[in-house]
């Protein structure tokens, strides 16, 4: 039997704790950013809710370092129930504390979209951004010569990794590798908050730092033409691209796939209350409830920095909302002249066609340098699929539309 880090060791007794129901313990192990966000009876109803859907707990795996390094280890447990598996994944640090606790489905590897062709392109890791805030990416370089396009992708919110994995899911590599079959440079990166768990970062600091020396770093790359490096963001990662673009003028153009630009305290709101029409009950109830009030707080004109981040919707720091609060990103990208592809799902409940998508139409839709197309049988992760879109739909393993990722390469090819 291997020996473990102090990390795994640690890894492993809080899922032992977790199974135990000694949850006020396993609390104690907590640093003081992530007592800002959860607290033991948090984690008692994610823990009980996960089991109640696998069973009864039959067995507690070994422990992974998924990342090492600089920073918290994040490590994962898998644990085994009688009716499926699930991951205890926590960010640990040097003194055994914890930064992240996170548990999350045990899902197979992922496969290859049929798109991609993993001998036509190499990948090299590399490392992004300056300083401890750094994080490691990786650039899909095709082979043969040059000059070639090349795109910087980014992910939704949240703290994705370089993949956005999402379950059994990566529709970020589902991108990159079917982008470069077609002849794409492409970088990709974790994000910081991925990373670095105890970093409080506003929207501008948790993007634009990290995609401008993407971009700059696939310039400098040899076969890449340093005149056509673009930014091609998903979800809120398409909502900073303008932002991006703006901050560093060798931006070609952007590529906005599901881009919100409903304020996304407004968005919230809408979308628990559409989740709360698809399965009513008192739980939902409760949680459009919550959601409302945590939306006017955010809302509230007379917001302070210092607000504390429990009362405000995901456990962000006002900062993050004052600074969202004051961003329109139609009216930051209608004042760059470049070229962009905006992409919509026409089954997203997310960022939808009516209040998203018509916000991007209304500001941009008269360039002739501007192109929006919409696919009916995608959904939020450009999945396609029949029928309304829902949370669940999302978990089997799928890859982004091939025609999605014609479209992109085609795009940015012309």
């Amino acid at each position: 039997m291997r020996m473990l880090t102090g990390a795994e060791t640690t890894a492993r007794m809080v899922a032992e704790l977790a199974h135990a129901g000694r949850f006020a313990e396993l609390e104690r192990l907590f640093a003081a950013p992530l007592r800002k966000l959860i607290d033991a009876e948090a984690v008692r109803a994610a823990w009980t809710g996960a089991i109640a859907e696998r069973g009864p707990v039959t067995g507690i795996g070994e422990p992974a370092t998924e990342r090492a390094g600089p920073g918290p280890a994040r490590v994962s447990v898998p644990v085994t129930g009688e009716g499926g598996g699930l991951a205890v994944v926590v960010a640990v640090d040097a003194d055994g504390l914890l930064h992240d606790l996170r548990l999350t489905a045990l899902t197979p590897p992922w496969e290859p979209p049929p798109y991609a062709d993993p001998a036509a392109f190499g990948e090299r890791d590399v490392m992004i951004g300056d300083g401890p805030l750094a994080v490691p990416g990786t650039l899909s370089l095709p082979h043969g010569p040059g000059p070639r396009p090349g795109v910087v992708l980014l992910s939704g919110a949240g703290p994705f990794d370089r993949d956005a994995t999402s379950g059994a899911n990566k529709p970020l590599k589902d991108l990159a590798w079917g982008l470069a079959t077609r002849g794409v440079a492409v970088a990709r990166f974790d994000k910081a908050t991925h990373v670095h768990a105890a970093a409080e970062l506003t929207m501008t600091g948790e993007y634009v730092p990290y995609a401008t020396a993407a971009v700059r770093l696939l310039r400098d790359e040899p076969g890449v033409d340093p005149d056509r490096v673009f930014v091609l963001g998903h979800s809120m990662g398409g909502k900073v691209a303008p932002r991006v673009a703006e901050a560093e003028p060798a931006v070609a153009g952007m590529v906005i796939m599901a881009g919100d630009t409903q304020p996304m305290h407004e968005a919230a709101v809408r979308v628990v209350r559409h989740l709360a029409s698809l399965d009513p009950g008192p739980d939902m109830d409760a949680a459009v409830e919550t959601i409302t009030r945590q939306a006017e707080a955010v809302a509230d004109p007379a917001l302070s920095p210092s607000a504390p981040a429990q009362s405000l919707l995901f456990g962000l720091p006002a900062p993050y909302w004052l600074e969202l609060r004051g961003y329109d990103p139609v009216a930051t990208a209608a004042a760059l002249e470049r070229p962009m592809l905006i992409l919509q799902g026409g089954r997203d409940y997310q960022v939808t066609v009516e209040h998203d998508l018509a916000g991007w139409r209304a500001g941009l839709g008269h360039r002739p340098d501007v192109t929006i197309r919409v696919f009916d049988a995608d959904d939020h992760l450009f999945f396609p699929g029949t029928g309304p879109s829902t949370p669940a739909g999302y978990e089997p393993a799928q890859h982004v539309d091939p025609a999605v990722v014609a479209d992109v390469a085609a795009w940015i090819g012309g």
